[in-house]
């Protein structure tokens, strides 16, 4: 035991705060990002209560505008670890409807799981194969195609702005890789 609590006493030193630009960047690549996924599900998609802007989009917009650099942000990890773990979601809501704690569980665990194996871990890719399916009767109804709306089209929405956006400053290059 003494040993486990030595390692989490740390050790290291927290890094220096972010500059105000990057601050700005951050804040307005994110602004944009969800604003206008919002927008479009306004007005796209009208009443037809279609979502199109889930709360997991909230953690990818940290990653792709507040650490871009991060492996977590990339490309494939942002619209890979969405899809992936949209279709893993939906699936263990399928196979598994009842106990919701046990389809829950499932759904995060296979998603990293296979987030893992295809190499496109996104730690919001957890909460959308949760959100698959805790997200209500609206999220159930869609079963595979919540895969590609919300899921891939709003992580490819965010992707155009990231790209846009974190390249505007020089400080900045986005993406790293794409594969």
């Amino acid at each position: 035991m003494g040993k486990l609590w030595q390692k989490m006493h740390g050790g290291g030193r927290s890094p220096a705060r972010a500059g105000w630009r990057e601050i700005l960047h951050s804040w307005l690549g994110s602004c944009l990002a969800i604003g206008i996924i919002a927008l479009l599900e306004r007005h796209a998609t009208g009443n037809t209560g279609f979502p199109l802007l889930i709360g997991s989009f909230g953690a990818s917009a940290v990653l792709a505008f507040g650490a871009p650099q991060s492996p977590l942000a990339q490309p494939r990890n942002l619209v890979g670890g969405h899809v992936l773990s949209a279709l893993t979601g939906v699936s263990c809501g399928l196979l598994l409807p009842d106990p919701l704690w046990l389809s829950a569980a499932l759904a995060v665990s296979t998603a990293i799981a296979v987030m893992h194996l295809s190499k496109t871990l996104h730690p919001p890719g957890g909460a959308t194969a949760l959100i698959a399916v805790t997200g209500g009767e609206g999220i159930r109804q869609l079963g595979y195609l919540y895969a590609l709306m919300p899921c891939l089209t709003g992580a490819c929405l965010m992707l155009a702005i990231a790209l846009v956006v974190n390249n505007l400053p020089a400080s900045r290059r986005y993406p790293l890789y794409w594969w």
